[in-house]
């Protein structure tokens, strides 16, 4: 019998906890994708949403023969481990995956802290990582070699709710300078990011910033903020807390009655608000990577259309596809894209691969810097509109007009 060789591609912990993701395919050797990633902890959600991204990717690419190198097929087969939400745990799995295990390559944890934590360790051993689920853009400014991202940087997730916040303004007879902006926000990476970029655009815009605070570390009530926001009227009001966080923030703007016109919030799909919360959900703006509405298409799976059939036929609980098992299938994609053209497993030549992307995907388009960050995508805004997530911002990729003042039901 032929002997399987496994080239491990990996991400880290008990395997035995959650098992591995594809089918044996005798045909073909393996080439083993690992994952340390969030399973518990704060950013479990986000990591359940993530892990299927993966799977389904993996059994795409094995259903369409695997990669091929020379005469040699491979398909991939994903290793799981749960970092527990915390970096100092991803840290340790990928030292252990890399020093026991002999991993070659990588794809990232879910969290931009738990990146952080990662990338460091990559560019030590020299080993590439494609991350689907880190977007602080202080990823991309400490020259590392071994780090892509498919995803936007997160700088550029509520930025695009302020120039609509100007842009109705205008249309109303306001000056930039009346409209007030209050500000929630998660104090970790990514969240500071996200508020870095909004602060950015309320000073390109002129607005006036009336409240901006730091959310509590356990994200389970933000009544002072909202208290204050009740009293001071800010004409926009933006969040980004996480799933956790958006969920209490969604329970807490129906319990306090908060009637801001316009409200941004990041990780609506992730909170699944629009069945747990969906009155309050009403109107709310929220940011995305990806859509299913929007005009993306590649040779994995179609368009993005496809992928949003293919992954509610997959996982059946699913009322919306979450962007974060988007891009989590879309870093399985550039793995195969880049391996095929590098033909070699050597982690040297595929990074250089991997360095030269120009890949068309049902996410949109992926092709990176020399920082690793993908300048080839936008963000979208999208608002809840009858429980449906419409895209209503930047106004090229626009299905839906946006609906002002918001009206919860």
């Amino acid at each position: 019998m032929r002997h399987l060789k496994k080239w491990t591609l990996a991400a880290a912990t008990t395997v035995a906890m959650m098992g591995t993701s594809s089918i044996a395919y005798a045909a073909c050797d393996e080439i083993i994708l690992g994952s340390a990633i969030s399973f518990t902890g704060k950013y479990s959600t986000n990591g359940i949403h993530a892990k299927n991204g993966y799977d389904l990717a993996v059994k795409k690419i094995n259903d369409m023969g695997g990669v091929k190198i020379g005469d040699n097929c491979y398909n991939f087969k994903v290793k799981y481990y749960d970092d527990e939400s915390t970096p100092a745990r991803t840290a340790q799995l990928l030292e252990r995956l890399i020093k026991q295990d002999g991993v070659k390559y990588f794809l990232g944890p879910y969290s931009s802290a738990t990146t952080k934590a990662a990338a460091p360790i990559m560019e030590k051993y020299k080993i590439p990582m494609i991350e689907a689920e880190g977007a602080s853009r202080s990823l991309f400014n400490k020259g590392y070699k071994y780090l892509f991202a498919v995803l936007s940087t997160s700088e550029q997730y509520l930025a695009s709710s302020v120039a609509l916040a100007a842009e109705i303004a205008k249309k109303n007879g306001k000056k930039p300078g009346d409209v007030k902006v209050a500000m929630a926000f998660e104090n970790d990476p990514f969240s500071l990011d996200v508020r870095a970029g909004v602060l950015d655009d309320v000073k390109k815009h002129g607005l006036k910033v009336v409240i901006d605070d730091k959310l509590p570390r356990d994200l389970s009530d933000m009544s002072a903020t909202l208290t204050k926001v009740k009293a001071l009227k800010p004409d926009l009001l933006v969040i980004s807390g996480h799933s956790k966080g958006a969920a209490t923030a969604f329970r807490q703007l129906g319990e306090l009655k908060i009637d801001t016109p316009m409200i941004a919030i990041t990780h609506c799909e992730a909170a699944k608000v629009t069945s747990k919360f969906p009155k309050v959900a009403n109107g709310v703006l929220c940011p995305t990577q990806w859509a299913e509405t929007l005009s993306y298409k590649g040779p994995y799976f179609g368009t993005a259309a496809e992928y949003d059939k293919a992954f509610k036929a997959a996982y059946k609980d699913y009322k919306n596809v979450p962007y974060q098992s988007a891009q989590a299938s879309a870093a399985v994609l550039v793995w195969h894209d880049a391996l095929k053209r590098a033909q070699s497993l050597d982690p040297d030549k595929v990074r250089d691969a991997i360095a030269a992307t120009d890949l068309k995907t049902f996410y949109g388009s992926i092709k990176f810097s020399k920082a690793g960050n993908n300048v080839a995508k936008p963000m979208v805004l999208r608002q809840i509109q009858d429980g449906k997530y419409n895209v209503v911002a930047p106004s090229e990729w626009a299905s839906h007009k946006v609906e002002y003042p918001r009206k919860a039901q």
